[in-house]
């Protein structure tokens, strides 16, 4: 039998700041000039997002005294200061989710036999896979993997591994867990790739639960069909991810969309082959542009992003824990069933695929 997600589950940070208020805090800055506050402007209004989470209570502009000085004064720790709060943060919201998938799924957490973490935003050890299985009260003999700095794309590999798990040993059950505090990486944004990296990252964790044993667990699900994954030609030194001294280091050129446009029509129907598109997506969005490049690259109908659409609009972008958002959103619908089609991009620039399909 191929693997299915049974469930997924979803957890937040307690701070939730509107993006106009997100805005304001920028373009207030002290050293933001008239051009860098018409470009926050612009860049804020174009992503497509009302509202987004963070692990940081100063965001709304009320001081920290780590991130956030007097008068609203956007500081800047060093990278050891904000991989510390990663470290305190980061494994909560990830249990919050992964306990919330396994309940949803209706198996309990003796029950799970591999774990598969992801997370490009922080390192530590012993590091999440470590703390799920504490924290989640798991077998202490649970098999564990982690996919590290592989950008908003890494779910889609992450899943791809589960599924690789169950088919060698059907009886698995994988628990797969994001987590992603990008806010901890915000900066200065006096240059226009800074503000763009500004407008759209946010902080999330989601966990699936995945399985090939038809007899384990809540009926139906999202079965895993296969996988793709291809380079474009360009843009390897359009999204970049490094680590600097005060943070990490998000390089998101301009071209990001435009490369996405141009390449988005060859890697789907290299992956695609002869098959008819399917009516549903489920696609990372970078960024407003990005989907509706993806939109338009590949003629979609207006409707078959709306998922992808309403996650980008009310959380942000969560790096890799947003495709599990936008599928959870899928498995949740009624309305949808059939074939799923899911698209993810990483550094590089990498196009991640998954051919899903949903039983109700």
């Amino acid at each position: 039998m191929p693997a299915r997600i049974l469930s997924i589950g979803t957890a937040l940070p307690a701070t939730s700041v509107p993006q106009q208020d997100l805005r304001a805090f920028f373009a207030d800055q002290p050293d933001a000039t008239r051009l860098t506050r018409r470009l926050i402007g612009a860049a804020f209004d174009a992503a497509g997002i009302e509202t987004r989470h963070s692990v940081l209570t100063g965001l709304g502009g009320t001081p920290d005294g780590v991130f956030v000085g007097e008068g609203a004064t956007l500081l800047s720790p060093t990278t050891g200061t904000r991989n510390e709060l990663y470290r305190q943060s980061a494994p909560e919201l990830a249990t919050e989710a992964g306990r919330r998938a396994l309940t949803e799924a209706a198996l309990s957490p003796s029950q799970v036999t591999h774990v598969v973490t992801v997370s490009c935003t922080g390192f530590f050890a012993p590091g999440l896979d470590f703390r799920l299985i504490r924290d989640l009260g798991l077998p202490p003999t649970v098999e564990r993997s982690h996919l590290g700095f592989m950008g908003c794309a890494a779910a889609l590999p992450a899943l791809r591994t589960a599924s690789q798990i169950t088919a060698a040993q059907p009886e698995a059950v994988v628990l797969v867990a994001c987590v992603e505090l990008c806010s901890l990486h915000i900066r200065d944004a006096s240059d226009a790739e800074q503000i763009v990296a500004a407008s759209v990252f946010a902080d999330g964790a989601a966990a699936a639960v995945v399985t090939a044993d038809e007899n384990l667990g809540t009926p139906g699900g999202i079965t895993l069909e296969r996988f793709g994954t291809a380079l474009t030609n360009e843009g390897e030194s359009d999204m970049v991810w490094t680590i600097g001294d005060h943070g990490f280091n998000m390089r998101l050129s301009a071209e990001v969309p435009r490369i996405i446009g141009r390449e988005i029509r060859a890697a789907v129907d290299r992956f695609l082959g002869d098959q008819p598109a399917p009516a549903r997506w489920a696609v990372h969005p970078g960024g407003r542009s990005v989907l509706d490049r993806v939109e338009a690259g590949l003629q979609l109908e207006p409707t078959a992003l709306d998922a992808s659409r309403a996650v980008l609009r009310d959380h942000g972008n969560m790096s890799s824990a947003t495709i599990l958002f936008i599928l959870r959103q899928l498995l949740a619908d009624p309305t949808v069933s059939g074939r799923i089609a899911a698209l993810a991009f990483g550094p590089g620039l990498t196009v991640e695929s998954a051919l899903l399909h949903k039983t109700r």
